[in-house]
């Protein structure tokens, strides 16, 4: 048997007496506001849905075990990808520990700049505050 409230236009519900929509409607109209809010966020923003898709499945790999087979067939992969990493990070960094040392900077002018830079920035507020107090002190 044929449900005939299944069959009727959405639009077509009545409204009762008292000018309210029946439950079944605002359920609708609920569905469809949704629908269009996430269609209109899917045509605005796709790569925040690439993220949050990337994301989920992220969440979902970390929270399923690893099968004996993923271990042995992603352990020299990952172990090559670490290893890749750790050069690169130790060239950079000696590039890097090179090119200051040519340029005649050390750990101690770098360490003597920067309390240089926090005395000064300690000086500038102490005589902004007393800028302030002055000012409050002649205007009254």
């Amino acid at each position: 048997m044929i449900d005939q409230d299944a069959n009727r236009n959405p639009a077509s519900i009545e409204v009762s007496g008292d000018g309210s929509s029946s439950p079944r409607q605002r359920a609708i109209e609920a569905y469809e506001s949704a629908r269009d809010r996430a269609t209109d966020t899917l045509g605005e923003a796709p790569l925040l849905a690439l993220a949050g898709g990337i994301a989920a499945g992220a969440l979902i790999a970390v929270l399923l075990p690893r099968t004996d087979a993923e271990a042995r067939l992603v352990r020299p992969t990952a172990r090559r990808v670490k290893d890749n990493a750790r050069a690169a990070f130790e060239a950079a960094r000696d590039t890097g520990k090179k090119q200051f040392g040519d340029l005649g900077y050390t750990r101690e002018k770098g360490e003597e700049s920067f309390t240089s830079f926090l005395d000064g920035l300690k000086e500038t507020a102490r005589a902004s505050a007393n800028a302030a107090v002055d000012a409050v002190r002649n205007k009254g």
